[in-house]
């Protein structure tokens, strides 16, 4: 299936597609350390590397099979959101998402989290909405519990990130759960 990822607004955000225009905001924070740590990327050492997963990312609207957003806020594209994966065979999809540090423990995320929810639930008619965090990212648990997702549970070394294996915690929600909270 082809995608086109449309604007969204929330109340405090503009979640839109990514540009070459936002290079430099994008790499203020995938170069940094404290954002990279749990993620499966290293941070971005250089603008080169930021400029090389831009164009990733816009080969892949050109393609339609990405539905990635930015988190805009204030003018600034301060992360990214997107639905890593979409399986049209069994409705379901899983939600990934990356925030500036200087914009961390804000409601920003599950701001822009909820309103992605909303997005594959009405639009995509998913049926079920997952997200992944390394057993360690108490921030991003939250942020999922704070969307309506539930715990389904501990993959134990279900990731070989970095070098190492990684316990992974599953969230997810399903219509139903939105539909009655």
């Amino acid at each position: 299936m082809k995608y086109n990822v449309p604007i969204l607004k929330t109340e405090r955000l503009l979640l839109r597609p990514v540009t070459q225009q936002d290079v430099e905001a994008m790499f203020d924070y995938t170069s940094r350390e404290s954002v990279a740590r749990y993620v499966t990327w290293h941070a971005h050492t250089s603008i080169e590397d930021t400029k090389a997963f831009l164009t990733f990312i816009l080969n892949g609207y050109e393609q339609g099979n990405h539905l990635l957003w930015g988190i805009e806020y204030s003018g600034t594209l301060i992360g990214t959101i997107d639905f890593v994966t979409v399986d049209n065979t069994h409705k379901c999809g899983e939600i990934g998402f990356v925030l500036s540090e200087d914009y961390w423990n804000k409601g920003m995320t599950t701001e822009a989290t909820k309103k992605l929810i909303d997005f594959g639930f009405q639009e995509l008619k998913l049926v079920r909405i997952q997200a992944r965090c390394f057993e360690e990212n108490i921030s991003s648990q939250k942020v999922m519990e704070k969307s309506g997702m539930q715990i389904e549970g501990l993959l134990r070394k279900s990731m070989f990130v970095k070098g190492q294996y990684k316990n992974v915690k599953m969230y997810a929600i399903t219509d139903d759960d939105a539909r009655n909270p």
